[in-house]
């Protein structure tokens, strides 16, 4: 009699919250569109599925807590689905874009962002709560993936319309550092603790007036450069933070010999 309700208790919870993993589905969709459309010589639109992919991926976290649905389920299931719409997507799209013409360095750097993303994505799974949710632990693949799409998108409003021969196999070496930066352990401000309730200053207001309308006006140049930006800023932070490192050692050397 009194094993009773432990059986119940450790019983599985039967059913799905289906409003955020319906927002996870439509990421994996949109993933799996681009790979349709990379597979057809469609570029553009595969990259801008994974954009779209992006989107829907953003919306399902923020869903699930603000619903209070969150489960265990749903975090598993949205890192599958990151995995195809953000891995095997851009993936594909660079190597059927670009890195075709590389022989078999192309498929085989195609392959290192896969893998690496997918490494990325287990890393991450494991270190929830057990570092700072400020920043991220490398760079997060949904970046980048959309390095990729954007790059993409760029050329293609610049005049590279379908496939793209790239000189100095540029586009593969572009997905080997992606796919390093995601391995690594550089610093990547997450933007989840971000107060947009707070006070800023009137000019910072006025800047970020001033990139919407650039935005606006040119958004294939801008997704570009905002996303390759936010790329580029880890590494521009860790050698910043390790020419700090290396003065701060001069100053401790320097004020011993200042004091004899």
């Amino acid at each position: 009699m009194n094993q009773q309700p432990n059986i119940r208790q450790t019983r599985l919870k039967k059913g799905i919250y289906i409003l955020p993993n319906l927002f996870t589905t439509a990421s994996l969709f949109m993933g799996f569109y681009s790979i349709i459309a990379s597979i057809q010589g469609k570029y553009f639109l595969a990259a801008i599925a994974i954009l779209v992919s992006l989107v829907f991926d953003g919306v399902d976290g923020r869903i699930a807590r603000i619903t209070n649905t969150t489960s265990k389920f749903g975090a598993e299931y949205d890192s599958l689905a990151d995995l195809i719409a953000f891995g095997v997507a851009p993936s594909l799209l660079a190597y059927t874009w670009a890195m075709f013409f590389d022989g078999k360095l192309g498929w085989m750097a195609g392959f290192l962002f896969l893998a690496c993303g997918a490494l990325r994505l287990a890393r991450f799974n494991i270190q929830i709560g057990l570092i700072d949710s400020k920043y991220f632990n490398g760079l997060p693949i949904p970046a980048a993936a959309c390095v990729i799409a954007t790059t993409v998108i760029f050329f293609d409003h610049i005049g590279f319309e379908g496939t793209f021969h790239n000189p100095y196999y540029c586009i593969l070496i572009l997905v080997v550092i992606l796919a390093l930066l995601m391995v690594s352990n550089i610093k990547y401000y997450s933007f989840k603790k971000m107060n947009l309730r707070s006070r800023i200053p009137f000019k910072i207001l006025l800047i970020a007036i001033g990139i919407f309308l650039i935005f606006y006006y040119k958004p294939e140049i801008m997704a570009f450069v905002i996303i390759l930006g936010y790329a580029i800023s880890g590494p521009l932070w860790w050698v910043l933070k390790f020419i700090q490192k290396l003065r701060k050692k001069d100053l401790n050397i320097d004020e011993p010999k200042q004091a004899s």
